[in-house]
C-alpha cells in the first residue's frame, strides 16, 4: 500500500497522524485485535463512527504491554478520551480451551500467532493508560467489558468477579453494540457536559463511591441487585441476580440496575432495545476499506478476517435465548435489520475486491433466518419478559415470515459479479417447521427449498446441540424430533434438484444438567440418524449466560431448582468420549461406563455391530 493511500485507514502511528496534518487527536482507541477495517470488527466500527462526527481518531491495535509502554505513549494525550477493548472475543475464551489449556494461536492476529494480547486486556490497558494519563477519561467497550458489566463467574479463575468497571481503571463502559450510546456520550462531551456528569445515556455503566452520589433518574425504575459481597457468600443470591439481569437485558422498557460492590455502587443503565433501519444502515455504510491494515501485508493472513472477508451481515440480535449463548446479552433479543439498499451496496463493494471470485460466503447474521422479524404488536412486546421468542414455543405475536429474506436473496443473486451466495450462519430450523411455527406460512417450505437448491455448498451446518429432552429444556432448545423433520425436508429439496448434500449438526457435551447417560442417549440417537459426529465441543462457561450461572451455582435461575454439572476433567472427558463411540479406543471404556450406570440397553444399541 502506497503512502498516498494512508487516509483510507485511521492512523495507527505518529507518522500517519502527522501526514494527515493533525497536531492533536480527539480520541485514541486501543484494541486487543489486529486492525481490520471492516464492519464485522468492533473497534474499527467505533473509529469510523467517531470519524463521521468530525473527530480526529487514531487506533493502536494490539499494543505491547510488556516493554517500556511506548505503544501507549506514542500518540500522546487525546482531547476527549481513550477507548479500550479486548476485541470481539472475551480474552479468556480467546486464550484458553474448555480444558483451560493455553491456545497456541489467535485468529485475530496476523499469522494466527498467539501472545499479542494479555489476559483481560480491558484491565491491563486501562491501568497503564490511567497511570500514564490520570486526567484523561477511559471508555471501555467490546465483548469482554460488555459481558462482565456485573458480578460474574470467571471459569478460568473459578470464582466470582465484580463488574469490569470495578476491576479496571475505566471511567465508563458502553456495553453491547455501542455506536448509538457512544455517539450520545460524545455529543454531551462536545456540548461541555463534564465527563463525571454523563449518567443518563442508555447502555452505559458507571460507578459512584456512595449511595448519596447515585444520580436520580426519573426516566427509569431502579432495581437493586444483591451486592457483590452477598453473591460471594450465597450462590442462591447470585442466581437470583442473574434472573433479573437476563429479564431486564431483554425488555423494551427495562429497569436501571444497581449493585453495591465493596464501598462503591455500580449503575447499569438500560439497553437500547434495537436500532432503527436508518441507524444500523449508518454504521454499515461508513467508508470501510474492508481490508486488514497495510502494515500486516507480510505478516501472514488473519484467520478471522479470511473467514468473513466475503460475507455480509444482514442484521443484529437474536431472539433464540439459548442458555449457553451470549448474543442476546450483547446484541440484544430484538432484531435490528438493515435495509435492502444498504445490504446490496455492501454486496457490490465485496464484488469489487481484487481477489473476489464470485462467491458470497455468508449472507446472514447471528441466526441467519431472523432478518426483518419482530413482534406484530410491539405493545405486547413491551410487556414481555420472556428471554426467548421461540422457546418453549414460538410466540404467536412474532412475525416469522421468511419472505423478506427470499426477496433479498434473489436481489443479491442478480448483482453483477455474484455467482454463488451461501448461508454460512446458523439457521434456526424450528422457525421453518409448521409443527413448531404457526406464523411462517408458505414461506417456510419455500425457504428450505431455496437454501437447499441455491445457497448451500454441499454441507449445511445447524445446531441441535443435544438429543436428551431434559438437557434440551435446560438449553432452551427444541425437541430433537424437529431436527429429523427438518432433515427430511432439506434432503428431499436437495434430491429434487439432483444435489447430494449433507447436514452437519453441532452438539455440546457437559452442558449443565447433562449426565453420562444423556450423552450415551445422544450417541445412540445420532448413530440411529446415521452420523459419526464431527462438529462437537465441550461446554465452556462464559460470563453472563444462564448456563454459566447453573454451572457455578448448581441452581437453574429459571425455577431455582438444583442442577448437576460435570466439572472435573474426568467427568468432562467421560462425557465427551460418547461423541466418538465409533472409535475402537473408546468402545471398551463406553461399555464399562454404561454397565456401571446400569444401562446395558444403551450399550447394546450403541456398540452392537448387528444393529
Amino acid at each position: 500500500m502506497q503512502p498516498t493511500d494512508l487516509p483510507q485507514w485511521l492512523p495507527t502511528t505518529l507518522k500517519e497522524v502527522q501526514e494527515r496534518g493533525w497536531d492533536e487527536l480527539d480520541v485514541i482507541l486501543f484494541s486487543g485485535d489486529a486492525y481490520i477495517d471492516h464492519p464485522s470488527f468492533g473497534m474499527p466500527v467505533i473509529g469510523r463512527v467517531l470519524e463521521s462526527m468530525g473527530l480526529k481518531v487514531a487506533i493502536v491495535p494490539q499494543p505491547n504491554w510488556r516493554d517500556d509502554l511506548r505503544d501507549f505513549k506514542k500518540l500522546g494525550k487525546p482531547r476527549l478520551f481513550f477507548g479500550v477493548s479486548a476485541g470481539v472475543m472475551d480474552s479468556m475464551v480467546n486464550h484458553y480451551t474448555a480444558g483451560k489449556r493455553l491456545r497456541s494461536n489467535d485468529a485475530y492476529t496476523p499469522g494466527n500467532k498467539a501472545g499479542f494480547r494479555p489476559d483481560y486486556p480491558t484491565i491491563v490497558y486501562s491501568k497503564i493508560l490511567k497511570n500514564l494519563f490520570p486526567d484523561v477519561p477511559i471508555i471501555a467497550g467490546g465483548v469482554e467489558a460488555s459481558l462482565r458489566r456485573v458480578t460474574h463467574y470467571d471459569y478460568w479463575q473459578n470464582k466470582l468477579l465484580p463488574s469490569m468497571i470495578v476491576m479496571s481503571q475505566v471511567d465508563l463502559i458502553v456495553y453491547g453494540m455501542g455506536e448509538k450510546p457512544l455517539m450520545q456520550v460524545v455529543d454531551l462531551m462536545l456540548r461541555g457536559v463534564p465527563f463525571n456528569k454523563i449518567n443518563t445515556v442508555q447502555q452505559t455503566v458507571f460507578k459512584v463511591s456512595s449511595r448519596d452520589q447515585i444520580p436520580v433518574n426519573k426516566k427509569w425504575e431502579t432495581f437493586e441487585l444483591n451486592s457483590h459481597e452477598t453473591c460471594l457468600e450465597d450462590k442462591v443470591a447470585y442466581a437470583k441476580n442473574f434472573r433479573v439481569i437476563e429479564v431486564e437485558s431483554n425488555r423494551m422498557n427495562a429497569k436501571r440496575l444497581l449493585q453495591k460492590s465493596g464501598d462503591e455502587y455500580v449503575v447499569i443503565n438500560p439497553a437500547i432495545p434495537w436500532l432503527e433501519e436508518k441507524e444500523i444502515d449508518f454504521a454499515f455504510d461508513l467508508p470501510y476499506t474492508r481490508l486488514p491494515h497495510f502494515k500486516y501485508k507480510f505478516k501472514g493472513p488473519i484467520p478471522a478476517y479470511e473467514m468473513i472477508k466475503f460475507s455480509v451481515n444482514m442484521h443484529r440480535g437474536c431472539f433464540g435465548g439459548c442458555s449457553f449463548c451470549t448474543i442476546s446479552a450483547h446484541q440484544g433479543k430484538f432484531i435490528s435489520s438493515r435495509s435492502e439498499r444498504s445490504i446490496l451496496e455492501e454486496v457490490k463493494k465485496v464484488a469489487q475486491l481484487p481477489d473476489f471470485k464470485g462467491h458470497i460466503s455468508d449472507l446472514g447474521g447471528p441466526s441467519a433466518n431472523m432478518y426483518k422479524m419482530q413482534g406484530r404488536d410491539l405493545g405486547q412486546c413491551a410487556l414481555c419478559k420472556r428471554p426467548s421468542c421461540i422457546y418453549p414455543t414460538v410466540c404467536t405475536n412474532l412475525e416469522a415470515d421468511h419472505g423478506p429474506m427470499l426477496d433479498l436473496y434473489k436481489k443479491v443473486d442478480e448483482v453483477p459479479g455474484i455467482k454463488k451466495v451461501t448461508i454460512g450462519s446458523g439457521i434456526r430450523y424450528d422457525l421453518l417447521l409448521p409443527e413448531r411455527n404457526k406464523n411462517g406460512g408458505k414461506s417456510m417450505d419455500e425457504y428450505i427449498r431455496t437454501i437447499a437448491q441455491k445457497h448451500v455448498s454441499g454441507r449445511l451446518k445447524i445446531a441441535p446441540e443435544h438429543t436428551a429432552k431434559d438437557v434440551l429444556t435446560l438449553m432452551r432448545k427444541p425437541p430433537f424430533a424437529l431436527y429429523d423433520l427438518f432433515q427430511k425436508k432439506f434432503m428431499k429439496a436437495s434430491q429434487d434438484a439432483g444435489l447430494k448434500q449433507q447436514i452437519i449438526p453441532y452438539f455440546i457435551s457437559s452442558h449443565p444438567g447433562c449426565t453420562e447417560a444423556d450423552m450415551a442417549q445422544l450417541a445412540v440417537d445420532t448413530k440411529d440418524a446415521g452420523f459419526q459426529l464431527e462438529q462437537v465441543q465441550d461446554f465452556t462457561p462464559t460470563p453472563m449466560t444462564n448456563a454459566t450461572v447453573m454451572y457455578y451455582s448448581g441452581i437453574n435461575p429459571d425455577n431455582m431448582k438444583p442442577v448437576y454439572s460435570a466439572k472435573t476433567a474426568e467427568e468432562k472427558k467421560a462425557q465427551n468420549m460418547f461423541f466418538f463411540w465409533y472409535k475402537p479406543e473408546f468402545k471398551q471404556l463406553i461399555q464399562t461406563r454404561l454397565m456401571k450406570l446400569k444401562r446395558p440397553d444403551l450399550a447394546s444399541r450403541l456398540l452392537d455391530k448387528k444393529r
